[in-house]
């Protein structure tokens, strides 16, 4: 078992829209296990097209992605759209929670989907992620009747609910009061310290990006520094 999650090797992106344009250059970085990064830039820099790129959403770029040591190129859509339900855990600005059903079932989700474990083991797993989280008494409520916090707090839980090699987040305390960024970065560190997971980072939250263990910084497309 290799020691890097991920690894970007030489990646350059174009848009075509309508002339050509490089928006990535000779990106290269890599992601060790247990380690917590963070993604800074100022807007438009392509922060978020790295991470869509990473997450393997987009496969239209040069160079080479890889997971778990193995190459995502020339995959099909069917075998990625299974690393990234296995591999990959999301949490976003906006937690996309569904009202329909409950926080508990909202966890499980994913655990379904990837349908490696029976549903009694699928929920065991997510009242157990709950737990970790401090919101196991919201199991059975609503979305729509927690606070903003809680329901990012749900959205880390069914991140974590495949135990993923890596969580990615675009932006995840975007939405939200110091006090709950503080609570959310508290979850972070924690899962990174604790737990050896692997979370890489898109914010513009400075002083979120300066706890991290690292700091990717990105200018016009490039990785400016990766200290």
């Amino acid at each position: 078992m290799t020691d890097t999650v991920l690894e970007a090797v030489h990646i350059n992106k174009y848009f075509h829209d309508p002339v050509k344009v490089k928006v990535l250059t000779d990106v290269e970085f890599s992601l060790s296990r247990g380690e917590f990064t963070s993604i800074i830039g100022k807007s438009g820099c392509g922060k978020s097209t790295l991470l869509y790129i990473l997450s393997t959403m987009d496969t239209d770029y040069e160079g080479d992605l890889k997971i778990d040591g193995i190459s995502m190129r020339h995959k099909k859509e069917s075998e990625l759209a299974r690393v990234r339900n296995e591999k990959i855990g999301f949490v976003f600005q906006f937690h996309y929670l569904l009202n329909e059903f409950s926080v508990l079932r909202n966890v499980m989700l994913p655990g379904e989907k990837l349908s490696k474990r029976t549903t009694k083991e699928i929920e065991s797993i997510a009242y157990e992620k709950l737990k970790i989280l401090g919101i196991e008494k919201e199991a059975l409520k609503r979305p729509n009747q927690l606070s903003g916090g809680q329901k990012q707090r749900v959205a880390i839980a069914r991140a974590l609910i495949n135990d993923p090699l890596i969580i990615m987040g675009d932006e995840p305390t975007g939405n939200l009061d110091k006090k709950n960024s503080e609570m959310v970065f508290d979850i972070f560190r924690e899962l990174a310290e604790v737990y050896h997971q692997s979370l890489l980072i898109v914010t513009h939250d400075n002083e979120f990006a300066h706890r991290t263990h690292r700091i990717i910084e990105m200018e016009d497309g490039r990785i400016v520094s990766k200290a």
